[in-house]
């Protein structure tokens, strides 16, 4: 994951699943690329998810803004509603998911 730098954010897909990474603060966050007002991917342009501070998560269509940190709206149409964290691990620069299927 060296590709993910400080303060910048990047989407992809797996399995058809649309995706979102952020790096903040040395950690890495992912969550479900999925607006939680319309339900609709959120980047206008490719990994463009951050707002022009690079502190929040923002969704370009109606600029509804997320805390990077557990993907909590803090202003827009879906206030106090979440992203979707997705779990992973990181092994040797590459991310892991762990299926759902086999969480406990």
């Amino acid at each position: 994951m060296d590709e993910l730098l400080e303060s910048q954010s990047k989407g992809f897909n797996l399995n058809e699943q649309h995706i979102l990474a952020v790096k903040k603060y040395g950690e890495i966050y992912v969550y479900e690329n999925r607006c939680p007002h319309l339900g609709i991917q959120m980047e206008m342009m490719p990994d463009q998810f951050l707002d022009s501070t690079h502190s929040l998560i923002m969704c370009a269509m109606h600029g509804a803004l997320f805390r990077i940190e557990d993907g909590l709206c803090i202003s827009g149409p879906c206030l106090n509603q979440k992203l979707k964290p997705l779990k992973f691990e990181i092994h040797n620069e590459l991310i892991y998911f762990i299926s759902e299927k086999n969480q406990s």
